[in-house]
């Protein structure tokens, strides 16, 4: 069975991330790569002011920024991140995300 696992994404190919999705004006800009009961992939684009708000997941969560600074607040810590830097935020805590400035991360949840 050759079941594609990875959608939205050209394969034997080299990508850089930040460069799939594009950042939009008064917009969160997003692009499943992955979504299964096991884990989801997912790329987001910011623009500067815009934010999700206090929520839960029910997997662990890791981001990491691909472009800009992004502010997390995970069960009311704050933390500012920046392009190259990686956050896991845990299954079950309370979290949000905010554009700082115009950024782009990736998000991987494990469930």
């Amino acid at each position: 069975m050759s079941e594609k696992l990875l959608k939205n994404i050209a394969q034997e190919e080299v990508l850089k991330l930040a460069d799939l999705v594009e950042i939009q004006k008064g917009q969160i800009v997003s692009k499943t790569l992955v979504q299964n009961q096991s884990v989801s992939v997912t790329l987001f684009a910011f623009d500067k002011g815009e934010e999700i708000s206090t929520h839960e997941s029910n997997g662990d969560a890791m981001v990491t920024v691909l472009e800009g600074t992004g502010k997390f607040t995970v069960d009311g810590t704050e933390f500012i991140l920046n392009q190259g830097e990686t956050l896991v935020m845990p299954a079950k805590k309370p979290h949000a995300v905010y554009g700082q400035e115009s950024f782009k991360m990736s998000l991987v949840v494990i469930f």
